[in-house]
């Protein structure tokens, strides 16, 4: 795979400061594709120095000409999306087909909302004797992670840039190799020299560095709560704003009287996809006790679909493997009743872990509250409505949802009354728009959308 071995720094790429590089290595077969420097807080300065040097002129550029130049950096993902899913499945293992319709695809329609949304959007308004001016908030410090490699980086990057604020980005060190591409996009879309920058790197180094630097004015990551912790307090302490798309444990609540096949097979394939390595993905499917055992069924069933290899990939290290399958021998410790997988490995080479479902999940197990990040279904009986939510609500998170009810009335009715940031309803679809962050420790602020766009804005008030 092509690799650069500088930084993307002040509109072009420039050597990195030290020597030390990270491997980049195809989960699939455990070979090294390719290194990358590791960044170092020098590296970090000069990029910041660079978005800080180019923040007065994007700031002060036209709501219109940001939308163009986002409008173009749209086209180029689209017409670059055969190399970009070819390099997400090299570096992330994800199977060809996801990363063509999912890691290549939604970036084009997050990068296309974004475009169509600084052209649109009221950067003013008036309330009584005043004008309300909402302004960019300045440099952005954007902390990515490896599991949707692109997504998340245009669903950070794409909305400061239409705000007018200018970004320096630290890509997870699994998936930097994306991160160059989007670099190399921005460069071809025409982005003024400073507006964007890249520095490659390990999270307590490059990572660290971002966060505390002082010419930084927000930090927005995606990660792990306890990484968004320590984000949050070096912060707090500088009165610096952030963002934290963080971890979830969400519940898939199937409700007497719903199509119990279609959200089986719906909530399966939720936690399948990208090997488990969702952080909104259902990971806890809640049945009535009287059609529990039909469902455990429906499940076993639909999981042997995804034969490793295939329809499923491997998770992203050797770490990440060792981490879910220690979860998986946690969850038959502590009494879940194995239905399908297991904690031995699949396959011979690559980090791949069997697709596996958990029945006689209770709510106080392991498995019912810490993230696994893995293909692992826990599902858990309810006695009625009532206790449905009290468990659909029993966790420390709040990412995300779903509720399957024999029409949507009843099943809104349920969602409202979740703990969670986003519920899909009867298999509602993807929206670009929608306001996508977690309630509790789920995280701190939204992204896309309008609402991922005001994150990047700050608010002044003109009295007349």
């Amino acid at each position: 795979m092509k690799a650069h071995d500088g930084m993307y720094i002040g509109g072009e790429w420039r050597p990195a400061s030290g020597q030390d590089t990270i491997a980049v290595v195809n989960p699939a077969d455990e070979q090294v594709i390719g290194h990358v420097p590791a960044g170092t807080a020098e590296d970090v300065d000069a990029a910041v120095r660079a978005a800080r040097d180019a923040f007065p002129g994007w700031a002060a550029t036209p709501p219109a000409e940001r939308a163009a130049r986002i409008a173009a950096l749209r086209d180029v993902l689209a017409a670059r999306q055969d190399e970009i899913a070819e390099t997400v499945t090299a570096e992330l293992g994800s199977p060809l087909p996801l990363s063509r319709a999912v890691h290549a695809g939604v970036p084009v329609l997050v990068a296309g909302s974004y475009a169509e949304l600084a052209a649109s959007y009221s950067f003013e308004e008036k309330l009584g004797n005043s004008t309300v001016l909402l302004e960019p908030v300045g440099v952005v410090g954007a902390i990515t992670p490896w599991n949707y490699p692109l997504h998340q980086i245009v669903a950070k990057v794409a909305p400061a840039l239409a705000a007018g604020c200018t970004v320096v980005l630290k890509p997870a060190e699994d998936t930097p190799l994306t991160a160059q591409l989007f670099a190399e996009a921005t460069q071809e879309a025409g982005l003024p020299a400073g507006v964007f920058n890249l520095v490659t790197g390990i999270g307590a180094v490059a990572g660290q560095a971002l966060a505390e630097h002082e010419g930084v004015d927000l930090v927005s990551f995606t990660g792990s709560t306890a990484v968004g912790r320590q984000i949050g307090a070096t912060a707090g302490a500088a009165v610096k704003r952030v963002a934290l798309e963080l971890g979830g444990k969400s519940a898939n609540v199937i409700l007497p009287g719903a199509d119990l096949a279609k959200a089986v097979n719906v909530g399966v394939a939720n936690v399948m996809s990208n090997s488990g390595q969702t952080c909104s993905a259902w990971t806890r499917m809640l049945v009535d006790s009287e059609r529990y055992e039909e469902a455990v069924g429906l499940a076993a069933a639909a999981v042997a679909k995804y034969v490793p290899g295939e329809r499923v990939g491997p998770v992203v290290n050797a770490k990440q493997q060792a981490r879910v399958r220690g979860y998986i021998e946690k969850g038959v410790e502590e009494g879940a009743r194995l239905v399908a997988g297991g904690p031995e490995a699949p396959k011979d080479r690559g980090y791949y872990v069997s697709p596996t479902v958990f029945a006689d999940v209770t709510p106080g197990m392991t498995i019912a509250q810490e993230e696994i990040f893995g293909p692992v279904l826990s599902i858990l009986r309810y006695e009625d409505v009532d206790d449905a939510l009290r468990i659909a609500n029993d966790t420390v998170y709040g990412l995300a949802g779903a509720v399957w009810g024999a029409d949507d009335a009843e099943a809104v009715a349920f969602a409202r009354r979740m703990d969670t940031g986003q519920v899909d309803i009867n298999g509602g679809r993807f929206n670009p728009l929608a306001p996508f962050g977690g309630y509790k420790q789920s995280g701190v602020g939204r992204e896309l959308g309008p609402h991922g766009l005001s994150e990047y804005l700050q608010t002044k008030s003109l009295q007349f």
